[in-house]
């Protein structure tokens, strides 16, 4: 087999390895975006924000929330669950008509938590049974971990009776012995 030869089949083997990463990383990154809620239909509806969205709606007051600080793009607000805090990330980085949202709402007319309240308001009918599902995958997830921390205590019992059972089992010295 000449260089050339050689060359091309490394390059072809290269080339569909590559190509199937590829593949691979898009479906599971379908699957993480699906996991959080972020569908098509979703996203067309965030498309359809304006800024008088945000403003004109109702808000239930608040007594001085924690304001979340928009100096880091991943702090996207400190109380906000885990599911909550991917799935906006997720939804910020395709939606960039959402971000420009933020970027001119926070903090000249609303506060970090003002403004993901209201998002999570307005989304709630597209993202309620995801992050029902991921709550109760959590759940199941801690009472799994509780299970494999607790010993068995039938094992325990067991070995228990057994060690009681040798322990009781003495030598009777009678009086001849002696």
């Amino acid at each position: 087999m000449d260089v050339y030869s050689w060359f091309r089949r490394s390059l072809s083997r290269t080339t569909t390895t590559t190509t199937t990463t590829t593949v691979t990383a898009k479906s599971n990154l379908k699957d993480n975006e699906l996991l959080y809620g972020v569908t098509d239909q979703l996203l067309d509806f965030i498309k359809s924000f304006s800024i008088d969205t945000f403003r004109n709606f109702s808000l239930p007051d608040e007594e001085n929330g924690n304001e979340g600080s928009g100096d880091k793009p991943e702090n996207v607000r400190k109380d906000l669950s885990d599911w909550q805090q991917h799935h906006a990330l997720i939804v910020l980085s395709k939606v960039k008509e959402l971000s420009q949202l933020r970027f001119k709402l926070c903090p000249r007319y609303l506060k970090e938590q003002q403004f993901w309240t209201i998002y999570f308001a307005l989304v709630k009918g597209f993202v309620a049974k995801y992050e029902l599902h991921a709550i109760q995958l959590d759940k199941l997830k801690q009472m799994r971990m509780e299970n494999e921390n607790t010993p068995d205590v039938a094992a325990c019992e067991v070995e228990m009776s057994e060690a009681k059972q040798t322990t009781d089992v003495s030598p009777t010295i009678s009086e001849e012995d002696n």
